[in-house]
């Protein structure tokens, strides 16, 4: 049967390596069990019915992933647009947690339509690379600044916005801690490094004192206080237009750089340079997406954590499908996710980042009219605390720049509506 089902002779694999990959993949990503919760929490979300919807979204994704499309990238909601969801959405611009849940469905159903008709290769080919970069980049440092204020390290400072906090605390100190162990971690190669650091971590404040004891494992708490509470109604004002972009803009963007990054490590494209089955792939995506807002968390992704199980030896959906039972189990772990605290997951955000800056190495930086909207993306998001402001104002800085420097024709008509549609709800909205 699931030589039938996943072409496992096919692809050079067998189940043995495909449960090891998944296994493996689950081990890289797993922190997101314990990081979406508690940063969905500070927007006013139940923190254990988010437990739920997190495991849950993440099994489905993948297991769409896996019997639909079978390619061995698992999928979760998305660091960076959880982030934009409580940061951005809901403290930043003040709506509720359900008009933003909305706001993930809808995107997701709009992904789902560019994936049927193929409307999304136009799209991805003619945004430019540089601002696909500082996008990602902008989010990486966007998610380093929440890591750091939530553990205290960074605080508000009347006289200058932000200041350094009291880094001889306990938490504090517990957090820098966090973040060397995951790196050394990374660096010696060690599977789940992420993981481990955040358990490590809760244990020494457990020892201390500060973290109170929760235990392991009991029944999944109830999703209820999440399940169908999105509103779409309110989706539709003019004020949430940019937000629905940022959202389907991110996930676009993040899948298909994860998808093309992962097939390549698994060789999986083919001669022509083109990928099979990636409509089915970006359906998986889209429709996890929908499915995630509806259980009652942010939008779900493909991981670039996938290319470990690739690694691990990973060639079919098994993989993928593996990678879901895990999170089936995980719902029995819900004490344990409940007793991190968030100083425990700033090493992660961290971590997070240094992989989402390390693309700045590709823009040509000899070209200013590249550079500096990059440096405007960049630097934006997480000074104005919203990614989709970040975007927003690269989209408009890049059109501008590139008219006033007399190279108008480098950019795509798409830049150029984007950018007035931007411009005019900075007007009218």
């Amino acid at each position: 049967m699931l030589e039938k089902l996943f072409k496992l002779s096919e692809n050079g694999t067998n189940v043995r390596t495909e449960i090891i990959a998944g296994i493996t993949t689950f081990l890289t990503m797993a922190y997101i069990i314990f990081v979406n919760p508690a940063m969905l929490a500070d927007a006013g979300m139940d923190k254990g019915a988010v437990f739920v919807a997190t495991c849950l979204a993440a099994a489905i994704g993948c297991f769409i992933m896996g019997f639909v499309a079978n390619y061995p990238i698992a999928l979760a909601p998305g660091m960076g647009l959880n982030a934009f969801f409580t940061y951005g959405v809901v403290l930043g611009m003040g709506h509720s947690w359900q008009v933003a849940l909305g706001a993930v469905f809808v995107s997701g159903i709009i992904f789902m339509a560019l994936s049927i008709f193929k409307v999304r290769e136009w799209i991805i080919n003619s945004i430019p690379m540089s601002l696909r970069t500082g996008i990602s980049a902008g989010i990486g440092l966007f998610l380093a600044f929440i890591g750091l204020q939530n553990s205290g390290i960074v605080v508000d400072n009347p006289a200058t916005l932000v200041g350094l906090g009291n880094i001889t605390g306990l938490q504090q100190a517990l957090a820098a801690l966090g973040f060397f162990l995951t790196i050394a971690l990374v660096y010696r190669g060690v599977r789940g490094a992420v993981m481990i650091s955040i358990l490590v971590i809760t244990g020494i404040g457990l020892i201390l004192g500060d973290v109170q004891w929760g235990g392991i494992m009991s029944t999944p708490p109830s999703i209820a206080p999440t399940l169908m509470e999105m509103n779409i109604a309110d989706v539709f004002e003019v004020g949430m237009i940019s937000v629905v972009f940022a959202f389907l803009f991110v996930d676009l963007f993040d899948t298909a750089g994860t998808l093309v990054g992962v097939a390549q490590k698994a060789d999986l494209i083919k001669e022509d340079g083109k990928l099979p089955r990636l409509s089915k792939a970006l359906l998986a995506d889209s429709t996890a997406t929908s499915v995630g807002a509806v259980l009652g968390t942010s939008s779900t992704t493909s991981y670039v954590e996938s290319t470990a199980g690739v690694a691990a030896g990973g060639r079919t959906g098994l993989t993928a499908v593996v990678v879901g039972v895990m999170f089936l189990l995980a719902l029995f772990f819900s004490p344990l996710a409940g007793m991190i605290p968030a100083y425990a997951t700033a090493g992660a955000l961290f971590y997070v980042a240094i992989l989402m800056m390390s693309g700045l190495v590709s823009v040509d930086w000899r070209d200013l009219t590249e550079a500096a909207p990059v440096v405007v993306t960049c630097l934006l998001m997480p000074l104005t605390y919203s990614i989709a402001e970040g975007i927003a104002l690269g989209f408009i800085s890049y059109a501008a720049i590139k008219l006033l420097s007399g190279k108008g024709r480098d950019v795509s008509i798409s830049v150029w509506v984007l950018s007035a549609v931007f411009v005019l709800k900075y007007l009218f909205a």
